[in-house]
């Protein structure tokens, strides 16, 4: 059995609907992730979560060989695959310094646009 309950599968995402995602995982098998199987919170919208033509992981929750279909989950695990590596932060000498310097010279200046854009305002 190529797939099984349980493992971590690849697939393209093909379709989405209000009450699932439509997964390709090859040129035979197709998957199904449930609404209910896409977060442990309420789903407004599932195009917050995936897009079509993404590649995404899910987990295999039931598998029908006669008709080459399978549940997925996406629930509880990292599934999507083209997540960027957080950038490592790197901590300079001048520290807040910049902050310092600057600080009230930004201050001013926006100060100063709001105020030009409320007479802006008041005038038409």
């Amino acid at each position: 059995m190529k797939y099984e309950k349980g493992k971590i599968v690849k697939g393209h995402v093909t379709g989405i609907e209000n009450y699932g995602i439509f997964v390709g995982l090859d040129d035979y098998y197709s998957g199904l992730i449930h609404i209910s199987e896409i977060s442990e919170c309420f789903i407004r919208n599932i195009n917050d979560y995936v897009k079509i033509g993404e590649t995404i992981k899910a987990k295999v929750v039931d598998v029908d060989e006669d008709n080459y279909q399978i549940r997925l989950s996406i629930k509880n695990i990292d599934y999507k695959m083209n997540r960027r590596k957080k950038a490592k932060i790197v901590e300079t000498t001048s520290g807040f310094t910049p902050l310092k310097e600057n600080l009230d010279h930004w201050i001013s200046e926006r100060l100063e646009r709001d105020k030009k854009n409320k007479n802006f305002k008041n005038e038409g």
